[in-house]
């Protein structure tokens, strides 16, 4: 296995003139680097060494090497690393990836992540129709650009483990296999909803999948993810609970003393913080004292932090892969900075005025399903024929998803003294 490492020593980290500026001047040209090399696949970003008795794990350390690349020629970018994920993943068990293409997934497995990026992507953009036309109340969080986060993640777990998460909470649902039906009619208050329609866009929930929310407080539910974790671990069951939450979150106190019993137990808990760089509408610079959060949310709790770029699906799937073969084995938790970028504003009552066009216009040149879709069309995968298809069944799915949702009934009066308490209400 060929692993491409990026010493912070080397740009200065020992200086004393080292500074927020200077750090996010050489955080914006090591990004360009990674880029522009393309080595999306096995290039990690660990931590600084402290000191010598520093040996916290590397993610990604136990995989044994699947392919040796050969040494670039000059002036040429290094090949793309790849690890395979296992076959037995594949669900659908159709024809894998044939010899001459060499990926980390199979062919089916790729589609089907692509799909599912794209049917997350038409269900955000008609929920904000839908509320627009006020069907839909209340606060309402969409996860437009952040798809491959959820895709690529989930995708890693296994069906039986935990899946938790903040109020931005769709993408994961419908990642997580919940009916685009159920999660909309859950939108629009409805009776048929994953919540019965008592939940709304923040409390979407299935005990049945796994998926335990949903939580509208932020930093609320990472201790509940530890707890979850510690249950998994109780049981020796070899479950694994992946907690999902944003950038602003790293500054609640609650997040820290998880983080802190989490590695002193050793609990199977994987921790990715989606780093779109805006907690609502303030800039990570200004709400965070320090801007590397590798930083903040692994070497102070002893457990092995990791930034990647979230908009490559794969390298989203195996760096959660490796996190959760820590997590199975005993080693306890790791921190995941998944570095992404959403297209709309905090919430749909959110004009994003503090942003410019531009930036937006440069986001969107890396919009994780466009990614995609170019990587699957250059293997042979898919055409765009086929991604079209694709996408006229998707509408329709989701259109079908609308009407059901419409069809269906409001929770009845009575409803409101159900599912208050376990013993009945009184």
């Amino acid at each position: 296995m060929t692993f491409v490492f990026v010493d912070f020593d080397r740009f200065g980290n020992d200086a004393p003139a080292w500074n927020e500026s200077r750090a996010l001047v050489t955080l914006e040209r090591l990004l360009k680097t990674l880029h522009r090399w393309r080595t999306a696949l096995g290039v990690f970003l660990p931590e600084p060494r402290t000191a010598e008795t520093d040996v916290r794990p590397a993610i990604g350390t136990n995989l044994e090497p699947t392919t040796t690349a050969p040494a670039p020629t000059s002036g040429s970018p290094p090949p793309r690393v790849v690890r395979e994920i296992p076959q037995e993943w594949d669900p659908m068990s159709l024809t894998q990836a044939s010899a001459e293409v060499k990926a980390p997934v199979t062919r089916n497995q790729a589609v089907g992540w692509l799909r599912q990026m794209m049917l997350i992507r038409r269900f955000e953009e008609r929920a904000a129709m839908l509320y627009q036309n006020q069907k839909i109340g209340g606060f309402c969080h969409l996860y437009n650009g952040q798809e491959a986060v959820a895709v690529g993640s989930i995708g890693a777990l296994r069906e039986d483990d935990y899946v938790i998460t903040a109020y931005r909470d769709h993408g994961h649902a419908l990642a997580r296999g919940m009916e685009p039906k159920v999660a909309m009619a859950e939108l629009l208050g409805k009776e048929t909803g994953c919540s019965k329609g008592k939940g709304g866009s923040m409390h979407f929930f299935d005990a049945e999948k796994g998926f335990l929310g949903g939580h509208a407080i932020v930093g609320s539910h990472i201790p509940v993810a530890a707890g979850v974790a510690f249950a998994a671990k109780y049981r020796g069951d070899g479950r694994v609970c992946i907690c999902y939450f944003g950038d602003g979150a790293m500054d609640q106190g609650s997040l820290h003393e998880a983080f802190n019993m989490a590695s002193l137990w050793k609990l199977p808990v994987i921790y990715v913080v989606e780093n779109n760089f805006m907690s609502m509408g303030t800039h990570l610079h200004r709400h965070s004292a320090v801007v590397d959060l590798t930083q903040r949310g692994g070497p102070p709790f002893g457990m092995p932090s990791v930034s990647i770029d979230a908009n490559d699906i794969e390298t989203v799937a195996l760096t959660v892969l490796d996190a959760a073969k820590r997590a199975r084995n005993g080693e306890g938790p790791s921190f995941i900075e998944a570095r992404t970028y959403r297209f709309r504003g905090h919430s749909m009552s959110d004009p994003a005025k503090y942003r410019t066009k531009e930036e937006l216009d440069k986001a969107r040149e890396r919009d994780p399903i466009h990614v995609y879709e170019t990587l699957l069309k250059e293997r042979g995968w898919i055409d765009e024929a086929q991604i079209e298809e694709m996408r006229e069944q998707i509408k329709v799915e989701i259109e079908e998803a609308i009407e059901f949702a419409e069809n269906s009934s409001f929770p009845p009066l009575e409803a409101v003294y159900e599912d208050i308490t376990v013993a009945p209400f009184l």
